[in-house]
């Protein structure tokens, strides 16, 4: 008989330190599942989830140091596909006005307020 994986730390852990609500974050991510439903199938608070997901995000200005864009991958026809740390996905002409560009960038990397 096969033996069974030990269950991951965020799941039996009473109270989550900052690596166990990365690694819950992290297997969220993974999961392609929404919260709610990663919650529910790993026994969890969904609202836990979103508290540390909340605590983990970067700061407003430090967000604003940094480069929102995680990834600029070509396309053919002259598209750009831009993925950013929200976990959006941008297809735009490669000759977008950057203006445009960067209204886009802030509307879909503010928090939403769910």
């Amino acid at each position: 008989m096969p033996k069974s994986l030990p269950a991951a730390p965020y799941i039996t852990a009473r109270r989550w330190s900052t690596s166990n609500a990365r690694a819950a974050l992290a297997a969220l991510s993974a999961s392609g599942l929404s919260a709610s439903a990663f919650a529910t199938r790993e026994g969890l608070d969904v609202q836990r989830l979103h508290r540390w997901r909340r605590q983990l995000a970067p700061a407003p200005h430090e967000e604003r140091r940094g480069s929102a864009f995680v990834e600029v991958v070509p396309h053919p026809a002259e598209r750009v596909e831009i993925a950013l740390r929200s976990g959006h996905v941008l297809r735009v002409a490669e000759s977008i006005d950057m203006a445009a560009l960067r209204r886009l960038v802030e509307a879909l990397e503010l928090p939403s307020s769910c």
